[in-house]
C-alpha cells in the first residue's frame, strides 16, 4: 500500500474502517425525553467552561434508530443538559450508552460523542412507553411514559432539535497525554418531525460504577415528550480548543 493510499483513509481499521463516510440519515427516529430538575451542585461539577449552565435541569433521552445511513438498527440512551455559548442556547452531551459499534466508533472519532457499550431498549407495553439502560446484567435507568396522551406542536419540537449541541472531543496522543482537546459543536439538520406527544413520566436513576448516569441525581420531573423525526446528523466545527489555553500542557 502506497502512502498516498493512506493518505486518503479517513477511520481505523486502515483497510477495513469501522463505519462507512457520512452523510448519515436517520429514518423514523423515536424519541422519549424526561426532563428532570437536579442538583445543581452536581451538575456545575460535570459541564465543562466555557459552557454555562442555563438551570439545573437534565433531559434524560432514549432513541430507538431503526434505520440509519451507514450505522444501521440501534437503540440509545443518555442525559445532555441545556446550555448556553456566548450566548446561544443549545445542549451539552454528557453521556451517552448503545448497543451498536459502527455509532460508538463514528461517533466518537468525528464528533467526540462520550459514546459506550451498553444495552438501552425503547419499547411500547400497553398503554406505556417503557425505556431501559442495562450495563452487562445490571440495571441502571428505568423510565415509563403514558402512551401518546397529549399532541403538541411539532414545529416547537423541530425547533428545539435544531438548537446546537455541544461535545468534549478528547482524542490521546500515543503517550497517553490528550492530543486533541476540543469543544465541539453540531447541529441536527434536515429536520422532519412526523408526530409528537407529551404525557405523565417517572425516571429512576440506578448507581453504577461505569453508567453514572445517578451521578445527577432526579429530584423532580418537570416534562416527558415522545416523538418520530426524521433527521440528518451534521458534522461539526471546533468553538474552543483546550490545548491551547495558557498553562496546556502539549
Amino acid at each position: 500500500m502506497k502512502a498516498e493510499d493512506v493518505r486518503r483513509s479517513y477511520a481505523m481499521p486502515l483497510t477495513n474502517p469501522a463505519y462507512p463516510r457520512g452523510p448519515y440519515r436517520f429514518i423514523d427516529r423515536e424519541y422519549v425525553i424526561v426532563t428532570y430538575r437536579t442538583d445543581p451542585e452536581a451538575l456545575r461539577a460535570v459541564v465543562p467552561e466555557p459552557l454555562q449552565i442555563a438551570e439545573p435541569l437534565v433531559k434524560y433521552e432514549f432513541i430507538r434508530m431503526p434505520d440509519s445511513t451507514g450505522f444501521g438498527d440501534y437503540t440509545e440512551s443518555g442525559q445532555v443538559i441545556p446550555v448556553r455559548f456566548d450566548g446561544e442556547e443549545g445542549v451539552y452531551v454528557h453521556a451517552m450508552y448503545l448497543d451498536d459499534d459502527a455509532p460508538i466508533a463514528g461517533g466518537r472519532e468525528i464528533w467526540g460523542f462520550p459514546k459506550k457499550l451498553a444495552s438501552p431498549k425503547l419499547v411500547h407495553e400497553g398503554e406505556v412507553v417503557v425505556g431501559t439502560l442495562h450495563y452487562g446484567s445490571v440495571l441502571c435507568a428505568t423510565a415509563t411514559m403514558g402512551y401518546k396522551h397529549n399532541t403538541i406542536d411539532a414545529g416547537d419540537i423541530a425547533h428545539s432539535l435544531g438548537k446546537p449541541n455541544f461535545l468534549v472531543k478528547i482524542i490521546p496522543h500515543v503517550d497517553a497525554t490528550p492530543r486533541i482537546c476540543e469543544l465541539v459543536r453540531y447541529h441536527l439538520q434536515d429536520i422532519t418531525v412526523k408526530g409528537a406527544w407529551s404525557g405523565p413520566a417517572e425516571l429512576q436513576l440506578y448507581r453504577h460504577v461505569i453508567a453514572d448516569v445517578a451521578r445527577l441525581p432526579v429530584l423532580e420531573i418537570v416534562s416527558a415528550v415522545h416523538f418520530v423525526a426524521d433527521l440528518t446528523l451534521g458534522l461539526g466545527e471546533v468553538v474552543h480548543d483546550y490545548a491551547k489555553q495558557p498553562g496546556a500542557e502539549r
